[in-house]
């Protein structure tokens, strides 16, 4: 069987998460202020709690206004991975393109 990796195309979104999942990246992050927060472990994590490891894009084929952003995000310091999706461009939500634009400032490549 093939060894996944971050910087694989997986596809679609929903099967980029598919994959994501069998990295470990099983929690379900949302953006709440100047946080993420897993609501089914009501983990809450500042930016400096976390890291982004990998960033994906997706653009529907049907209609270009259906644009995703999904990133890949891990804690050292909670021992925890999990996905955050945002939308981009015009679907975008502005405290999660704050909070993102807060985080690329933590982010080492």
């Amino acid at each position: 069987m093939k060894e996944l990796n971050l910087n694989e195309n997986f596809g679609t979104l929903s099967e980029t998460i598919n994959a994501l999942v069998k990295l470990g990246y099983n929690q379900d992050f949302n953006i709440k202020d100047e946080c993420i927060v897993c609501h089914k472990t009501n983990l809450e994590l500042s930016p400096d709690d976390f890291q982004i490891d990998h960033v994906y894009r997706f653009e529907g084929d049907s209609d270009p206004e259906y644009q995703s952003i999904l990133y890949a995000i891990s804690s050292t310091k909670f021992g925890v991975k999990g996905t955050l999706v945002n939308g981009y461009g015009i679907s975008s939500d502005e405290a999660a393109t704050k909070l993102i634009a807060k985080l690329n400032t933590h982010h080492t490549p």
